[in-house]
This record gives C-alpha cells, structure tokens and sequence, in this order.
C-alpha cells in the first residue's frame, strides 16, 4: 500500500525549541487572510481520545514505555488524529497544518531511540495511509532549541531527555529531508522568528499557488 499524498497538507517538524508554534500562527493567519477553512492541529493530539493518549506519553509519573510501546501509543494517538480530524478536513477541501506528523517517529522513535526504521514504514503504510505536500523542518542547533525549550518551564518526559538524544533527533530528521528533498523545505530557525516565519510564509505562498 502507498501513501496518498494531499496538496493541501502541511506539517511542521523540528526538536525541541525550534519555534514551530509560531510558525503554524503565521501560516494560519496567511490562509484564513485569503478565506480558506484551515485546520490547524498537533501531535500526539487533534482529537480527544488522542490528547489522553499524549499525556500518557509525556507523563513523568509512571515507569518509562519500552520503545515498542512508545512507538504504538504514537501511533495509535495518530490513528485516531488521522481518521477523526485530519481526512474529514482534507475530504471536504480544507488546509490542514499539523504541528508534527509521521516524520517524529521517525525522528524520535527511530534515529533517536534506535527503533526499526522498516517497522515505522510498515505502521506509517498500514496505519496512516496519507503524506503531507510539504513539511517544514525547522533546523536548530540542539543546545539552542533544549535553552528556549527549557525556558518554558517544568519539561515533560521527551524534553527531560539527554542531549545527546536530541542530537540524535536531529540527525534523523536532516537525513529525512535528505532523502525527499521534493517534499522536505529546510528552514535554518536560528533566524529572528520573523525570518524564520518569513520564509515559512513564502514556501506555503508557492505551495498554495501550486494546489489544485
């Protein structure tokens, strides 16, 4: 089975601190300006159920999920996002910007947890079905993204890991844009966060000029 790909999905990906909160507000704000529905959504989350299975996730309380169940509840919380929040917009003609999608666990479960990339693909083929137009990688340097991060306050159970997993984490999620360049857009988020937005605006600018 291959992933079916909509010209009107957008996701966002980077570590820790790469400002994708912000982006996705200005990417809204361009596509509500110019009177398209749009549905701007997160994961793990987007749905009820989903949001419940996130906090399990990131709870620092009970014993850490072996790999394999971090993994699943991953994508069991995406398996909900996609069939209850993310078809039913696309279906019906609406943008969608999603705050992370399939690329994390690839990211977070694969190169830095040392899942099996094969399984991903096979879960990403079975179970989500779908592939977004464009995805914008925020890149930014590990201790730089961990500072602001950490500046938020109390950090869950992803964000309380070592630096070294993040780098791995970034890692992986260069060596994905490297290897679907058509679809991955690069964004260097050391930037002003008005740059930064800046040049997320304009790649959506061409990508809405391109859909159908």
């Amino acid at each position: 089975m291959t992933l079916r790909t909509y010209p009107r999905f957008v996701t966002l990906e980077g570590g820790e601190g790469a400002g994708k909160s912000t982006v996705l507000k200005a990417l809204r704000e361009v596509l509500d300006a110019t009177g398209r529905e749009v549905v701007s959504t997160r994961e793990p989350g987007g749905t009820p159920l989903a949001e419940q299975i996130r906090g399990l996730l990131l709870d620092t309380h009970h014993e850490p999920p072996t790999i394999d169940t971090e993994l699943l509840l991953m994508f069991a919380a995406r398996a909900q996002h996609v069939r209850e929040t993310i078809l039913p917009a696309l279906e019906r003609g609406a943008w969608v910007i999603s705050d992370r999608f399939t690329d994390a666990s690839f990211a977070y479960q694969g190169a830095a947890r040392g899942g099996d990339p094969s399984f991903i693909a096979e879960l990403e083929r079975r179970v989500v079905g779908i592939a977004p137009a464009m995805t914008l990688l925020l890149d930014v340097p590990v201790a730089i993204g961990l500072q602001r991060a950490r500046g938020r306050g109390a950090s869950d159970r992803i964000e309380g890991e070592r630096d070294d997993f993040f780098e791995r984490v970034r890692e992986g999620y260069l060596a994905r844009a490297g290897a679907d360049a058509q679809r991955f857009r690069v964004i260097d988020a050391t930037q002003t966060v008005e740059a930064v937005a800046a040049e997320a605006v304009a790649h959506l600018r061409r990508l809405i000029e391109a859909a159908p």
